[in-house]
């Protein structure tokens, strides 16, 4: 029964609300911050235009936005008077504020506040290379995985095509049916290794589809090799320009990288009053340094030049480690706080706009909007744009020429081969194709009698 009369309360309650809201049209303020509100020609669109056209289908009211005519978000001067969006709702000259609006609490001595439709902390932004960790397995740093990959898939088609050359060439391998096979494929792989350390590895081929192999690996090699040496050599000049950092203890135990954050913001207002001593030494760094930012699109501007860490709200430098590939926020994120919209005192719309924001959020309409504007632009080339790794298409011109000489190095091979068949069936009466066919046979294991027949020179020999 107590359910069914609180239900009733809150189903007059809304009713009373909707037909004071369709007698008059609601003013909202609200400020320009990507991606909350921005201009699209005359019009406005951003997360909070999007959280407002929700509200008012859920709520049916009409309602008219502007923009905050002094560009604050609210603050209290020392004659006790508030500016911004805060100042026009005191003042009577809003309905609500809708807009990233921190819930703090002098703010809620002055006016109301909804539930939070937005959860975040304080963080800090940084180049990715200045927060990179130490790599275990430096020594494989300056080549990528794809590059590892590529590496070792060319060692085994080149020693496969050694090994492969070795057998069909006559001048490599004169007589099968008594000569030993010095290149087998274990002394093949052992060859072509002996020219990446730059040391020979004999027996070396004797013909010259074998020496333009063995000369296009040495090639490879010597270049491959001039790559790493270089790149590895450049990776460590890099490393020790700078240290990681990851928490802002880094920050604060490091004297390479400057840190600041936005000037007179509620995240300088946080260190400043801070108990913790980690967080007092920012504040007195900052102070001390004057590396306080006009607005965040100065701390962004110059995180991304680089030696410089701007301390900011979470969810703001979301978007711009979403926007800017080269940017990374750090993994700590301290003193959580929330957004809200903001209504004057004793105004009923609070209660009905908490209920609706919180079915937004159980239906996953909020989730819905927070991805719709903060889509990452850095899909697909965050690893091309960051990594100072080399990747194969960097050298595909190295392999292309590796590619390019194990083919002439085979077809000269066989060449070779079918040129002493044709010598051979001069004198002869077989064919000069029963004759390769016999000598493919002897030299890749295939011996029958009949290839024995067909071949009596050989028998002789």
């Amino acid at each position: 029964m107590r359910h069914h009369i609180v239900l009733v309360f809150c189903v007059a309650a809304v009713t009373t609300w909707m037909l004071a809201a369709d007698a008059k049209e609601l003013s909202i303020t609200t400020i320009k911050e990507d991606p909350y509100t921005m201009s699209r020609g005359s019009e406005l669109e951003g997360y909070c235009i999007d959280l407002m056209s929700e509200l008012s289908k859920k709520l049916g009211f009409l309602y008219k936005i502007h923009l905050v005519k002094d560009n604050r978000y609210g603050a209290m001067d020392s004659s006790g008077n508030w500016n911004g969006m805060i100042g026009e709702i005191t003042r009577g000259e809003a309905d609500l504020a809708v807009a990233p609006l921190t819930v703090t609490a002098v703010r809620e001595q002055f006016v109301d506040m909804t539930t939070p439709f937005i959860q975040t902390g304080i963080g800090f932004i940084l180049r990715k290379d200045l927060a990179s960790e130490d790599c275990t397995f430096s020594l494989l740093s300056p080549f990528s995985t794809n590059m590892w990959v590529s590496i070792l898939i060319a060692f085994f088609l080149t020693g496969l095509c050694i090994f492969l050359v070795g057998r069909i060439s006559p001048t490599e391998w004169v007589n099968p049916n008594t000569e030993e096979h010095h290149f087998t494929l274990l002394h093949s792989f052992w060859y072509i290794t002996g020219a990446l350390t730059l040391q020979g590895a004999g027996p070396h081929p004797k013909a010259l589809s074998g020496r333009l192999l063995s000369a296009i690996w040495w090639l490879f090699s010597i270049l491959l090799l001039a790559c790493y040496f270089g790149n590895f050599k450049a990776m460590l000049q890099s490393n020790s320009k700078h240290i990681s950092i990851k928490t802002f203890e880094d920050l604060v135990n490091q004297d390479v990288i400057e840190y600041g954050a936005v000037n007179g913001g509620s995240t300088m207002k946080f260190f400043k009053h801070s108990n913790n001593q980690v967080y007092r030494r920012i504040y007195q760094h900052i102070e001390r340094k004057k590396s306080q930012v006009s607005n965040m699109e100065e701390g962004i501007r110059r995180a991304q030049e680089g030696n410089f860490a701007f301390i900011g709200e979470a969810v703001s430098l979301d978007l711009a480690v979403a926007r800017y590939c080269k940017l990374t926020r750090s993994q700590e994120v301290i003193a959580m706080r929330a957004y809200s919209i903001a209504a004057p005192l004793g105004s009923p719309l609070v209660k009905n706009l908490t209920v609706a924001i919180l079915q937004l959020s159980e239906s996953g309409e909020l989730t819905y909007l927070r991805d719709k504007w903060w889509a990452s632009s850095c899909t697909g080339l965050e690893g091309e744009g960051t990594s100072e790794a080399l990747q194969p298409h960097d050298l595909r011109g190295l392999f292309l020429l590796l590619g390019l000489g194990l083919g002439i190095a085979l077809l000269l091979a066989l060449l070779e081969l079918v040129y002493k068949a044709r010598k051979q069936t001069k004198d002869g009466k077989k064919s000069c194709c029963s004759v390769l066919t016999a000598e493919l046979n002897w030299r890749f294991g295939n011996n029958m009698e009949g290839a024995e027949q067909d071949c009596p020179e050989k028998s002789k020999a």
